[in-house]
C-alpha cells in the first residue's frame, strides 16, 4: 500500500488511474465516519502539509454521509440533511500514515481542502523540578508529580512490575 497517492486532471503519469482508484476508495470508506473539513488559501511557495492547518473559525466537524466520486466530482451528505454537497477537483492527493485527503478544488484553484479523520490530540505538560511522592496504595502505587507554582498536579498509578522498571530507567 502506497502511504501517499496524487491524481491530477490531464496528468499522463502511468500512475494517474491507480492513484484515483485508490483516492476513490479511501473517500467511499468514509462513509458513516467523523471527519474533519478545512479549507485553507493556498500561497504559492508552500506545501499542503506546510500551511497552518491548526484548528480555525470555519473549520467542520460532522459526520459523513453517502461519499462517492462521479466522474471527478466528490459528492457527500450531512447528517439528517438531503441536500448533496458536491466539488469537482482539478487535483486530489491521499496521504493515508496520517489518514488526510487533498481536495484541490477546480473552481478555486488558490484554495485547498483538507478532509481528514479526526486523531487523538494529547495534552503536554512540562513540570521542571516537581515536588514528587510515591505512596501504596493496596497492592499499587501512587505516583504524584505537583508544581505549585504552574497549579498542576499529576498522579500515576502502577502495579509493583511497572514501579520496579520506572526504578530501572531512571540513571
Amino acid at each position: 500500500m502506497e502511504l501517499r497517492a496524487l491524481w491530477q486532471y490531464g496528468s499522463s503519469s502511468p500512475e494517474n488511474s491507480n492513484h484515483f482508484a485508490t483516492i476513490s476508495q479511501w473517500w467511499n470508506n468514509l462513509n458513516g465516519k467523523e471527519i474533519l473539513w478545512q479549507q485553507r488559501l493556498l500561497t504559492p511557495a508552500a506545501e499542503t502539509q506546510n500551511l497552518n492547518w491548526d484548528p480555525q473559525r470555519f473549520d467542520e466537524k460532522f459526520l459523513l454521509v453517502s461519499p462517492t466520486i462521479r466522474g471527478i466530482t466528490l459528492y457527500w451528505q450531512k447528517p439528517n440533511s438531503p441536500q448533496e454537497h458536491s466539488t469537482t477537483a482539478h487535483k486530489l492527493e491521499v496521504d493515508q500514515l496520517h489518514q488526510q485527503l487533498y481536495i484541490f478544488p477546480q473552481s478555486q484553484k488558490e484554495v485547498v481542502i483538507r478532509v481528514e479523520l479526526p486523531q487523538i490530540t494529547y495534552q503536554t505538560v512540562v513540570i521542571q523540578n516537581p515536588q514528587w511522592q510515591v505512596a501504596p496504595n493496596g497492592e499499587n502505587y501512587i505516583l504524584t508529580l505537583q508544581d505549585d507554582r504552574q497549579k498542576v498536579k499529576v498522579q500515576a498509578t502502577f502495579n509493583a512490575t511497572q514501579l520496579s522498571q520506572l526504578k530501572q530507567q531512571l540513571p
